[in-house]
């Protein structure tokens, strides 16, 4: 029976072939739109995830981690005071003007703090972040070389129109909006911006040992009735959820999966239906010496596992492999083992999907076809 699937399925080599680069295609398309919207959503919330806080205290209502509100700094004294804060800090994110060379203006995310200890940022391949606290100085993502042009320790840009000198770079920190992100100094931060001054726009907050969150949690909100207070897994959540329900980018991607397993499923179907009408004759000669239609349901089944193994292969392979390449244009291709494993087992079940198109025919077949002229 597997050689006679085997071979049914190879007789056309060219339509043959036109199935596995189907399958591949929808493979690879799934594979790179997810991987990439994965990677995209994965940029909303970098920051957060990399940070030492437990808890985020933020505005009431306050959307994401990019769009904070400014409440009074003062605040942090009252958090400071209760019972299981190990430490807490303020901190700025918020959206600034800078000055480029060629006379343009862009937006950078401004994350500003007294003490940057918090593990953010998370990789500082430059500099030292104890530094921003001696003048007007910053430190730029190299990141921001794709969107502000090249740039080199020591070189200044304005910011509301003051210059800081560039004292450092970092890696990996990046906005959801591909706005190049920006480290100085909290009072520097504060001196930029009117709408700043005595402000802030969030608190970070470290639980000491043996404190339980929850309780944590609760003195604050008693203490900060006009804050919200999320731990860091929330945070996360609540930043990423915001792109995927107040944009078109969640529903651009379940598109895209549909539209790339509705290829593989019509394609595959399409194949093995021709097939079967091609070789019916042959399936008659199985029922006439006495086999079932399990039986060719099993050979059309090969033939459906087969398609969706060798054109999974033949589109994750490529996929995987363009992950660097796509890197260099600023994006993240994010796929996980976990993922590749879904969408492999998921292409197996949509081409035996496919499959059952032909056997409501084999079932009709009558076995006498074959001793007919």
């Amino acid at each position: 029976m597997v050689d006679l699937a085997s071979k049914m399925l190879v007789h056309e080599k060219l339509r043959f072939a036109i199935t596995i680069a189907g399958v591949a295609f929808a493979v690879s398309l799934v594979l790179i739109q997810v991987g990439l919207f994965v990677g995209l959503l994965d940029n909303a919330s970098v920051t957060i995830d990399h940070t030492d806080a437990d808890l985020w205290i933020t505005s009431r209502s306050t959307p994401n981690v990019d769009f904070g509100h400014a409440f009074p700094e003062r605040r942090l004294n009252r958090v400071r005071a209760i019972p299981g804060v190990e430490r807490a800090d303020n901190l700025i994110v918020a959206f600034m003007t800078i000055a480029l060379p060629t006379g343009a203006e862009e937006s950078t995310l401004v994350y500003a703090m007294s003490d940057f200890r918090w593990g953010l940022p998370r990789d500082v391949t430059e500099g030292e972040l104890q530094d921003l606290r001696r003048g007007s100085f910053l430190m730029l993502d190299e990141s921001a070389a794709r969107r502000f042009g090249s740039f080199d320790l020591g070189e200044k840009r304005e910011l509301f129109g003051r210059r800081l000198q560039i004292i450092g770079r970092t890696k990996d920190a990046k906005s959801f909006t591909t706005t190049p992100i920006s480290f100085i100094d909290y009072a520097t931060a504060q001196s930029l911006s009117p709408a700043l001054k005595e402000n802030t726009t969030y608190i970070l907050v470290k639980v000491a040992p043996g404190a339980d969150i929850e309780t944590v949690r609760a003195d604050i909100r008693t203490r900060l009735p006009h804050n919200d207070v999320y731990t860091k897994a929330e945070w996360s959540a609540r930043s990423r959820n915001y792109w995927l329900e107040n944009t078109g980018i969640g529903f651009s991607m379940y598109l895209t999966v549909f539209l790339g397993c509705l290829v593989g499923v019509v394609v595959v179907a399409q194949t093995l239906y021709a097939s079967t009408m091609e070789h019916l004759r042959e399936f008659g000669t199985v029922k006439a010496i006495g086999g079932s239609n399990w039986d060719i349901y099993k050979i059309i089944t090969k033939q459906a596992g087969l398609s969706a193994v060798l054109g999974f292969v033949l589109g994750a392979v490529p996929s995987v492999a363009a992950g660097p390449l796509i890197a260099k244009t600023g994006l993240h291709l994010a796929l996980s083992p976990e993922f590749v494993v879904v969408v492999f087992v998921s292409t197996l079940a949509l081409c035996m999907l496919a499959a059952m198109v032909s056997f409501r025919k084999i079932a009709s077949i009558d076995p006498s076809l074959v001793f007919r002229t």
